[in-house]
């Protein structure tokens, strides 16, 4: 069957140019790579533009984690197999190819914001007449950073060390553990935080920015974030206590950037929709009927049919960056893991009862408290919550795998290496065996 939908040009040249051994992603048409950087304006723009790689279009780092975590774990099914890409996913084992454009993208993409994150940090230094705006310059900048690594960290096994071009006698980019990669994103936020700390973000910095991101409270829940998948329970605890559950901080959209899930998927069923309101999780873990995220996220105009809903309901739906349910979820977990059942259930129970009125966001279980006997249990009902709440993600294979969820919920443990990293980087490791 023929693709209904075609990859922009864009995401052609994706596969052509970028990979982690050679990093030659200059425009063309385009100033000169040191204009791009020649002054603090300019400098803006390029953060800003990796707020826009990272949420614009099917070649996004948006559309290819939620796709891929999605399909990966059946929360969704795919609706036409001519997308033979996204088809791939959703078999998954050894049905995906490393020539796969869904996987190739993700990869492609967050090596070129972690090479332009890279490259602006380099020359913060070098604002020394307003070293607040270079304040906030790192802080924002550092976000898209920490993010990229999460993804890779997040779908990959090993991840690149670093994104700096490498000399003829290196041989090529080396590789990390995944776990290294969070432990990565986990510095690269404490340094934006410190800096911050040291010196307040200028409005004069502000003013170059959409408003749409809270740099600071972002900062703290993605520092949670990747210290809990790193396995720093104390560190996660007290960065998402940090974080004010009232504050909005989201990727926003407008008529040239649309929601790309909404854009390509919702809005045609042509690639991929939600199986149905299990949420994809096995009959013990299901969702009570009663949970009210399950409308939130999944809306159901004619039975038995079901479709997107939540934050891919239209063109300029706003994503949230983080939720304050995986605050809650992060502090639940990191209490749990350090066998402390009484405060891990405490705050999973604040995700359980709260109502949609009760969440910036308006995502609500409104269920009444669940119990716990055993470290074990309480894991697992975390697990079956951070599934809910952070439904069509991106988190859930990272969660399937680090809740030692069975082999069989999820299609693989991690991608294999895309084709064009592989050829052009001697160190690129082997691919796992699932």
């Amino acid at each position: 069957m023929k693709r209904h939908i075609q990859y922009s040009t864009i995401a052609i040249a994706l596969l052509c140019t970028f990979t982690a051994c050679k990093k030659d992603y200059q425009d063309p048409s385009g100033p000169s790579s040191e204009g791009a950087y020649s002054s603090p304006t300019t400098l803006a723009n390029v953060a800003v533009g990796l707020q826009t790689w990272y949420s614009k279009n099917r070649e996004s780092l948006l559309y290819t984690t939620v796709t891929s975590g999605s399909l990966l774990v059946g929360e969704t099914f795919v609706t036409n197999p001519g997308n033979t890409d996204e088809a791939q996913i959703g078999a998954g084992g050894s049905k995906i190819l490393t020539t796969n454009v869904v996987v190739t993208g993700m990869w492609n993409v967050s090596n070129k914001i972690r090479y332009e994150a890279d490259s602006v940090l380099r020359r913060t230094a070098a604002i020394v007449e307003d070293k607040s705006f270079a304040s906030g310059l790192i802080a924002y900048t550092t976000i898209f950073k920490a993010l990229a690594i999460g993804v890779q960290a997040n779908f990959w096994e090993q991840v690149p060390e670093n994104t700096s071009t490498p000399v003829l006698s290196s041989g090529g980019v080396k590789f990390v553990p995944a776990k290294q990669g969070y432990i990565m994103a986990v510095a690269a936020l404490d340094n934006a935080i410190s800096t911050v700390t040291a010196t307040p973000i200028g409005s004069s910095f502000l003013a170059n920015i959409p408003k749409n991101v809270d740099i600071i409270n972002t900062l703290y829940a993605l520092k949670a974030r990747y210290a809990l998948c790193a396995g720093d329970y104390a560190a996660a605890i007290s960065a998402a206590d940090k974080v004010d559950l009232n504050v909005i901080s989201t990727l926003s959209f407008n008529p040239q950037i649309t929601n790309p899930i909404f854009a390509l998927v919702t809005a045609t069923n042509n690639i991929y929709n939600v199986v149905d309101s299990t949420m994809g999780l096995p009959v013990p873990i299901q969702p009570d009927l009663a949970d009210k995220r399950i409308p939130f996220y999944i809306a159901r105009p004619a039975k038995p049919r079901f479709n997107i809903n939540g934050f891919f309901a239209g063109n300029l739906t706003a994503v949230p960056i983080y939720l304050p349910g995986e605050m809650l979820l992060i502090k639940a977990e990191s209490y749990a893991r350090q066998h402390d059942i009484v405060n891990g259930l405490l705050y999973l129970n604040k995700v359980v009862t709260k109502t949609a009125s009760g969440d910036i966001y308006g995502v609500g279980a409104s269920l009444p408290p669940v119990t716990a006997a055993t470290e074990a249990e309480l894991l697992t009902l975390i697990y079956k919550h951070r599934r809910i709440e952070l439904f069509m993600n991106g988190q859930e294979l990272e969660d399937s795998r680090r809740f030692g969820r069975p082999v069989a919920e999820r299609k693989r443990n991690y991608f294999p290496y895309p084709f064009v990293e592989r050829n052009d980087n001697p160190n690129t490791p082997d691919d796992p065996a699932f």
